[in-house]
């Protein structure tokens, strides 16, 4: 039986309504993923066009935040997943539209939007809740054998080698020892960091201030992930960034599995 390639890509589009006047629906029939992840999408089902909710050849699963214009994440998938969920059962972390988990035969994806730490205080110690509720989700699943693809904005660069200025952001939100450090430790739970089986160079972002207009200085942070777990990195062929393409303050990420 030939092997099938199974790409996946996940971009966060700061708001699937602006994302759509800039072209998005171009640049994803061009690309034709199995499947795509998108975050921040600002928008609840009923505020989008037909177009954008009956995309050719794919279902789309929302989960939208109760608060309106804010947070959202939507999976458009070619395959029909075996169970589709819109959080991890925690309602504090649910009701804000930051999860979509498909089941397919061979994995389980979460499509997520992490917390954004950089506000206050509060929403600091929000992320850090999030981030250990998700990780011991994570366990549990992997303790029953899943196999697992987690994609989406994670809003931390986890290594020096992973923003344009390390030094200058040391007690910043994105980048605090404490940030950082639980992506170690997820990684020590079982999982990988697919892009970095690739590619080990500096200077590889995907997101850059606007304000500032860092994009075109490549000042960047590389805060978009696709981790896998370490029981599909033998179906793992590639994974990578697509710093090229606009249309939001972060580019797209993806990988390559093949199903056997």
């Amino acid at each position: 039986m030939s092997q099938k390639s199974i790409k996946i890509l996940s971009w966060n589009v700061n708001g699937i309504r602006a994302a759509y006047k800039k072209g998005i629906l171009d640049w994803f029939g061009k690309e034709k993923p199995n499947i795509l992840c998108l975050q921040e999408t600002k928008a609840h089902p009923e505020q989008l066009t037909d177009d954008l909710l009956n995309v050719n050849g794919y279902t789309a699963y929302f989960s939208s935040a109760e608060k309106k214009g804010y947070s959202g994440v939507v999976t458009y998938t070619k395959e029909e997943p075996v169970n589709v969920k819109q959080g991890i059962g925690i309602k504090k972390f649910d009701c804000e539209g930051r999860f979509i988990v498909t089941e397919f035969k061979e994995f389980i994806l979460f499509n997520v939007y992490f917390p954004n730490g950089k506000a206050r205080k509060e929403r600091l110690d929000y992320k850090m809740d999030f981030y250990d509720a998700f990780l011991k989700h994570c366990k549990k699943l992997l303790k029953q054998g899943k196999k697992i693809v987690i994609c989406g904005d994670v809003n931390t660069a986890h290594k020096e080698i992973d923003l344009a200025r390390p030094k200058a952001n040391e007690k910043t939100s994105g980048f605090l020892p404490e940030e950082r450090e639980w992506i170690d430790k997820f990684l020590k739970a079982g999982f990988v960091d697919t892009f970095r089986m690739f590619n080990t160079e500096p200077e590889n972002y995907t997101w850059w201030d606007m304000m500032t207009r860092a994009r075109d200085r490549n000042v960047g942070w590389r805060i978009d992930y696709f981790f896998i777990s370490e029981n599909l990195k033998g179906n793992l062929k590639n994974a990578f960034i697509l710093p090229e393409v606009m249309g939001s303050d972060h580019c797209p990420v993806g990988i390559v599995l093949t199903d056997s």
